[in-house]
């Protein structure tokens, strides 16, 4: 019986369990069981949803009969759906101490996943990207990279190499333009453009590292650096990024890497608003799962060697579909291909 367990109901999780849900017969999925910590009013809605959807509830004991006080069925204790499911996906900010204090021990679940901000919970995965480094041997746990690693990713090995994987990358600069907060949150909204600093030596943010940590489960150690500022929007992340290649490129043979490669969306469109509105009215919850759109317009080549431009980062978008490849690959790696595929409507070559 294969039971997967989402822990979490935020920006990435309710979409998550929808999408497990509302697909489950095709995924090859008996249950699809989730996790809610806080019983809130202001949720009963969005539970009650996906309960209606075939989800099925499990809460806290100590907080049990404050659910059932908002009408919802719960069905399982929080540990007890853990230790029973096949795999466990974890889409909270605290990944890492949930590993520590329960997964570990956990005798039950195959596989666990956790998301982009949990560095070090298992081996960095992106669909497309690194797919050929994972081990059922020796990969029970997995970090889903986040949204903006996704994009800078895709970007270096759809421009930076070879489809051989030959690598053509000397270094890659990345600028992450990230949005303020979602437009599902109240909280965490900016009065003015917040720039962020540089923790680490080499990578300058995560995002970089993430991004050659990923490459290095291949074998590579690419030259990466990325900075970060917060603007005052809900829209959209957008990235500027910087490909210096050890070879002369021309702008031509950018557009057709661009276009060969499926998970990445072109677009003659330039602002955040209109490719978040095509989302909004083609995407699965509002999110697209390409992993990067690029309005062509920006795009140049300087030097005859170096590639600069934009790219929209479709965020939670891109990390769902990984997500999803990763728990069908822990299912039944034979049929992961087949069963994705119904994914396929929501990538997208032109936005």
């Amino acid at each position: 019986m294969n039971i997967v367990h989402v822990v979490g109901t935020g920006t990435i999780g309710e979409p998550l369990i929808g999408l497990l849900a509302d697909n489950k017969e095709h995924f090859g999925i008996d249950e699809v069981t989730f996790h809610k910590r806080t019983p809130l009013l202001t949720e009963r809605g969005k539970v009650g949803d996906l309960e209606r959807r075939g989800a099925v509830l499990a809460v806290d004991e100590d907080r049990t009969s404050a659910f059932e006080e908002l009408g919802h069925v719960p069905k399982y204790e929080a540990v007890e759906a853990i230790n029973r499911a096949t795999v466990v996906i974890d889409c909270t900010p605290v990944g890492n101490q949930m590993k520590d204090d329960f997964y570990s021990d956990a005798d039950g679940p195959i596989g666990f996943m956790a998301q982009g901000s949990e560095y070090g919970f298992g081996k960095p995965y992106a669909r497309g990207v690194n797919d050929a480094a994972l081990s059922h041997d020796d990969d029970r746990f997995l970090q889903i990279v986040s949204c903006n690693t996704h994009n800078i990713s895709v970007l270096v090995k759809s421009l930076g190499m070879d489809p051989d994987g030959t690598n053509h990358l000397e270094n890659g600069r990345f600028l992450c333009m990230r949005r303020a907060n979602d437009i599902s949150q109240d909280g965490g909204f900016i009065a003015s453009p917040t720039v962020g600093g540089h923790g680490d030596d080499r990578f300058g943010t995560h995002h970089a590292r993430d991004s050659h940590d990923l490459f290095a489960t291949l074998g590579y150690d690419l030259n990466l650096h990325s900075s970060a500022i917060k603007l005052n929007t809900q829209y959209m992340h957008s990235l500027h990024f910087s490909l210096t290649l050890d070879r002369d490129i021309t702008l031509d043979e950018v557009l057709e890497r661009l276009a060969e490669n499926t998970r990445i969306a072109v677009t003659h469109k330039t602002s955040a608003n209109e490719v978040f509105s095509f989302g909004r009215d083609h995407g699965y919850y509002g999110r697209i799962m390409s992993q990067a759109v690029i309005p062509l317009e920006s795009l140049a080549v300087r030097n005859g060697n170096e590639i600069v431009g934009f790219s929209f980062t479709p965020q939670d978008g891109n990390p769902l579909l990984s997500t999803v490849a990763a728990m069908l690959w822990y299912l039944d790696e034979q049929t992961l291909d087949q069963r994705i595929d119904i994914l396929r409507r929501y990538l997208f070559t032109e936005i």
